[in-house]
């Protein structure tokens, strides 16, 4: 069972040379993916890029699958405390293959798994409402930062620790916590070795946004009920097809010379993602910061500015038919869509014949939902090509843990491509950092004073610019 990328919407001979690839210009790549591809390869035996390793780590499946297995018996609620990559991998994950309403069902037709929350945020409203739903002492909290230092997530940490203890005590609050963070050093390291955490190990060379299948999003995955091995075996399965040295045969270089292709030679800054199946739709949203956080860079390789960064933009089918789709149609030529199809969905429902004297209507009964939903994405794609509109396509034959596992594997692997072909390092973030820098000043963390007084001189400077509603 195999993941296929569909790309003839993107090639002139569908939508006219103004728009469209050609072969040719696809050709005239290949020197350029060999360098980029032996570079890669290179680091990888070199250990450089441990995130290639993950699905190969069976001692890490192990051990989430362990903790995973008293976290279900022991109680009701699971909650993640993190953000950005610390999450995203985990949400698509639980959205993708647990139960659609996973959280909603009676504990009797959860089969006695728990509840699974992500606290990605820290709006007060929201953390304090996800608080007052669980019951303290049937939760166990999963915080998730490699450094420790995340100023998010450890706010959130220090919110249930205090509560946790007020309710249980300092000594029964320890086996509610469990910290997914670096193997030796940081904070949150620290912190769990002294309060007797447990503790799952993120490798120190694995970024938060290529994490989803290290325990940052295995374990989650594995309270819900999802086969992680099976996850993981997509993941290999993906890696043998991804590593080959052939641009023809390798679909995430393929798709990464395409994708940089349409942004440099087609000047088409706008990576559209539209899922077109609920269960892909935070699939999109992961990719979304794979994406933005890995090739938005001021600096290429060589130090000089280039700033470079295709923007990354997700959609849901059928839903953003009715909200995106006339940009996308009738606005400028500056996007290129993927979509994400699923052959065949877990369920079919079939719509009743009725109201035969209403042609508007009597058209749909026989049908089903699928047939609409696959009417409706063939029917997108073949609009687009008519108006000259470049999209490919990534289709699964069904959603399950080794397809899914193909997916992910294969849209980070794309990226390192893109990244390669772009010249620029898609493995650091130094624009988020900057951020961080001055979100501790504001907050009175010592050795970072200039930041705070940099912003009120700022401020000062700027003026005020203001009109009350």
């Amino acid at each position: 069972m195999r993941i296929t990328l569909d790309f003839g919407g993107m090639m002139a001979d569908a939508v006219g040379r103004r728009h469209g690839l050609t072969v040719e210009q696809i050709d005239a790549m290949s020197e350029r993916f060999k360098v980029v591809h032996q570079n890669l390869q290179q680091r990888r035996k070199a250990g450089d890029l441990p995130f290639y390793e993950l699905p190969y780590d069976q001692a890490a499946l192990k051990k989430v699958l362990k903790t995973a297995g008293r976290v279900i018996k022991e109680c009701e609620d699971f909650v993640v405390l993190g953000i950005g990559g610390s999450t995203l991998g985990g949400i698509a994950l639980f959205r993708a293959l647990a139960h659609p309403q996973h959280n909603l069902l009676p504990e009797a037709k959860r089969k006695g798994l728990p509840r699974v929350f992500f606290a990605d945020n820290i709006d007060p409203e929201g953390f304090s409402a996800l608080l007052n739903l669980v019951n303290l002492e049937k939760t166990v909290f999963n915080v998730i930062s490699k450094s420790g230092g995340t100023a998010e997530t450890m706010s959130q940490f220090i919110i249930v620790r205090d509560r946790l203890i007020r309710k249980l005590g300092r000594k029964r609050h320890t086996p509610h916590i469990i910290a997914t963070t670096d193997p030796e050093h940081g904070h949150l390291k620290a912190l769990a070795r002294e309060q007797g955490y447990e503790t799952l190990s993120i490798h120190p060379g694995v970024g938060g946004r290529f994490s989803v299948l290290s325990p940052v999003g295995l374990l989650p995955a594995a309270v819900a009920g999802i086969d992680i091995a099976e996850l993981l075996a997509g993941a290999r399965n993906a890696n043998r097809t991804c590593k080959k040295g052939g641009l023809w045969k390798n679909p995430a270089a393929m798709n990464a010379v395409l994708q940089v292709l349409a942004y440099t030679a087609k000047k088409k800054p706008i990576s559209v993602m539209i899922a077109y199946s609920d269960a892909l739709r935070d699939v999109a949203d992961w990719y979304r910061q794979l994406w933005a956080e890995s090739l938005g860079k001021r600096l290429d390789v060589n130090g000089r500015v280039v700033h470079v960064g295709p923007t990354p933009v997700k959609a849901l089918g059928v839903t953003d038919q009715h909200s995106q789709l006339q940009l996308y149609m009738e606005g400028p030529f500056d996007k290129v869509i993927t979509f994400l199809t699923v052959g065949r969905f877990r369920k079919t429902v079939k719509i009743p014949a009725g109201f035969n004297h209403i042609d508007g209507l009597s058209y749909l009964g026989g049908h089903t939902l699928n047939d609409l939903m696959q009417a409706e994405e063939q029917a997108t794609e073949f609009a687009l090509t008519q108006a000259r509109r470049i999209h490919t396509g990534i289709r699964l034959p069904e959603i399950n843990p080794f397809t899914v596992g193909q997916l992910l594997f294969l849209l980070e692997v794309q990226t390192l491509y893109a990244g390669g072909l772009l010249e620029i390092n898609p493995l650091d973030q130094p624009g988020v950092e900057a951020g961080k820098e001055f979100t501790y000043g504001m907050m009175g963390r010592k050795g970072f004073e200039n930041r705070a007084q940099m912003i009120a001189s700022k401020r000062q400077e700027i003026g005020s610019y203001r009109i009350m509603v």
